[in-house]
């Protein structure tokens, strides 16, 4: 691939965007929730491209460009009051519901990032860079290793409740049934596969908005207003 260059200011860009949002939005907000657990992730991706942990730092940060680009075109569609993707509206929808937790605000936003938009920038990053999605499965594994190391923390920092009364909790059970795992196992075979039908424009169109729309409903489950 090709050497290092140029992408300083675009992570610098998103990393930017990302703490004005933290910065312009009330703290409840649920999409503040979702935004200060991506600026953590894209701030320690940052951190260990800058401290070579990646084997081709340019493909990482292709990548970690192109991921943080989809998240913010969904803000961006919304602060313009157009429609966002069908896996974010949930979020958008319920972001000051009173009755939705912000664990379930962050799992949501990581859903709906992971589910749909990782996919999707997997093969945005392929054709900036001109290679194939297996030039960058060690950057993707390295960034969900990243990720799924952060749910397990944002579970401890979120999960309201003293440990033996958590089994009992309906959050306990609502997202139990989700895995940030699979969802990153269904993503890369997803990206996989819009590469491979990247000639076909109306099957990939059709694969995508099938994608969006399971993500969606994944979401809206996911923040189901629970008691107190």
């Amino acid at each position: 691939m090709a050497q290092l260059e140029h992408f300083t200011t675009p992570v610098d860009a998103v990393v930017s965007r990302m703490r004005a949002l933290d910065a312009s939005l009330p703290p409840r907000d649920g999409v503040a929730v979702f935004n200060r657990v991506y600026l953590a992730v894209t701030e320690a991706v940052d951190h260990r491209i800058d401290a070579g942990r990646f084997p081709d730092p340019l493909a990482a940060m292709t990548l970690d460009v192109r991921f943080a680009e989809r998240y913010l075109a969904a803000v961006d569609a919304v602060a313009e009051e157009r429609r966002p993707p069908a896996c974010w509206r949930p979020l958008f929808q319920f972001r000051r519901h009173p009755g939705v937790r912000p664990l379930q605000f962050a799992l949501a936003g990581i859903n709906a990032h992971i589910g749909h938009d990782l996919a999707l920038a997997v093969v945005d990053a392929c054709r900036t860079l001109g290679c194939e999605p297996a030039d960058l499965e060690d950057e993707f594994d390295r960034v969900g290793d990243l990720l799924v190391t952060l749910e397990e923390r944002i579970r401890e920092d979120l999960m309201p409740g003293p440990d033996l009364l958590q089994i009992a909790d309906p959050l306990t059970h609502l997202l139990g049934a989700w895995s940030l795992d699979r969802a990153r196992d269904a993503t890369w075979a997803a990206a996989r596969a819009l590469w491979a039908m990247r000639r076909l424009p109306d099957l990939t169109a059709e694969f995508v908005e099938r994608l969006d729309a399971a993500v969606g409903f994944a979401g809206r489950m996911m923040l189901t207003p629970l008691p107190d």
